[in-house]
């Protein structure tokens, strides 16, 4: 099952896993963009269900979705993601790249976690640069930027990751690589990185390090690693260091559970 499948990285693998020969289901909000992508693959049948991750609600009907379907899923890839340049807060109280990009798919992969057998999330170099702080996810009380608020959140993946490892979960995270997509397109340092020849890749490339942790022994013997170009990669300790990855983990529940007062 792949999130964010209707471009970019999310609709690269399930080509990539499709023509291999695995049946994917394809989640993202554009229901005609997702069965577009459905159409052209090559390979088996692919299932395709909406979820707008800006709502928690439509988080929990699409785990319910999933639960009623099947029985076991072998992967679960939680690529779908946001970057805004401009501060939003979504009907759950949340700032909107934090809901996106975490609380979302903590709250998927929380509700299916005993019918998944592997854990799949698109990080990201940025998440390098991320200063999270658990008790101030939506960064009220800190200083707001786009960037800075979008390497918490990738610092947010990698922690997750290791998080869902220590509770025996065969979880991994990634970096795609800068890619030519629609991300993050109105954004001057994006800009910047597709005007330099051969430096921003395409789809196809972020997507190989999806599909090696979906199909190698990589993705089951090498859990709560963070992964480049195939491999693992050391990483800093804000993005690895087990009690920041549980207390993330609780401020996630709480956040769930109680919502958010950001302005």
């Amino acid at each position: 099952m792949i999130t964010g499948a209707s471009a970019g990285i999310g609709a690269a693998a399930a080509a990539e896993l499709s023509r291999r020969g695995h049946r994917v289901v394809l989640v993202g909000r554009d229901e005609s963009r997702l069965k577009a992508v459905a159409d052209g693959l090559g390979g088996s049948e692919a299932d395709v269900l909406t979820c707008d991750y800006t709502s928690l609600d439509d988080v929990r009907r699409l785990a319910a979705v999933l639960r009623e379907r099947y029985e076991r899923i072998a992967v679960l890839a939680n690529n779908a993601g946001v970057m805004s340049p401009r501060r939003q807060i979504t009907v759950d109280g949340h700032e909107l790249m934090i809901q996106v990009n975490h609380l979302a798919p903590f709250l998927l992969t929380h509700s299916l976690t005993d019918r998944v057998d592997r854990v799949v999330t698109t990080s990201s170099r940025a998440g390098r640069s991320g200063r999270l702080d658990p008790a101030d996810l939506s960064r009220e009380q800190r200083r707001w930027n786009g960037w800075l608020q979008y390497g918490d959140t990738k610092q947010a993946n990698a922690l997750f990751t290791v998080a869902l490892a220590a509770r025996g979960v065969a979880a991994t995270c990634f970096h795609p690589g800068v890619i030519r997509s629609g991300f993050a397109a109105e954004t001057w340092i994006m800009r910047m990185f597709l005007a330099v020849p051969g430096y921003a890749k395409p789809p196809e490339y972020g997507a190989r390090t999806l599909v090696h942790l979906a199909t190698h022994a990589d993705g089951e013997k090498r859990v709560g690693r963070y992964f480049a170009k195939q491999a693992p990669e050391r990483v800093p300790d804000t993005m690895s260091d087990p009690g920041l990855a549980e207390r993330l983990w609780q401020s996630s529940l709480d956040a769930l559970d109680g919502g958010s007062s950001a302005g």
